[in-house]
């Protein structure tokens, strides 16, 4: 019998973080060396954001719970439970949660997050 044809994924990569966001990459070059794409669970506390980047790849944003606030090329869109956002590659955009209850998450990018290729600016 050959190679599987699928992986079960029990054990979630957890990113360390020290601004209290929980990161868990279920799939991606992290957790199982995916290089094509990346899929992570994530929880960003009240009043958390990060500073503004410029990926080379493609995300998709899916809210499970909670609201976050999504700066894109200087536009705003305030997403929340059941929404779901394309940010095309190329885009200068900044996440963030402003609001006083956690946001709870799905993140998928195309091809997979790559901390070489995200292209974070360095906070003011």
């Amino acid at each position: 019998m050959g190679e599987k044809k699928y992986i079960l994924q029990n054990a979630p990569f957890k990113v360390p973080t020290h601004d209290g966001k929980l990161i868990e990459e279920h799939f991606g070059l992290a957790s199982t060396r995916t290089q094509a794409f990346s899929i992570a669970h994530m929880v960003a506390p009240p009043h958390w954001g990060e500073p503004h980047q410029t990926p080379e790849f493609d995300e998709v944003t899916i809210v499970l719970r909670g609201k976050k606030l999504v700066e894109i090329d200087g536009e705003s869109i305030e997403l929340s439970a059941g929404q779901t956002l394309l940010i095309k590659a190329g885009a200068r955009i900044r996440y963030s949660n402003p609001f006083d209850q956690e946001v709870e998450y799905w993140s998928v990018c195309i091809p997979a997050f790559d901390i070489n290729t995200v292209h974070r600016e360095e906070e003011e």
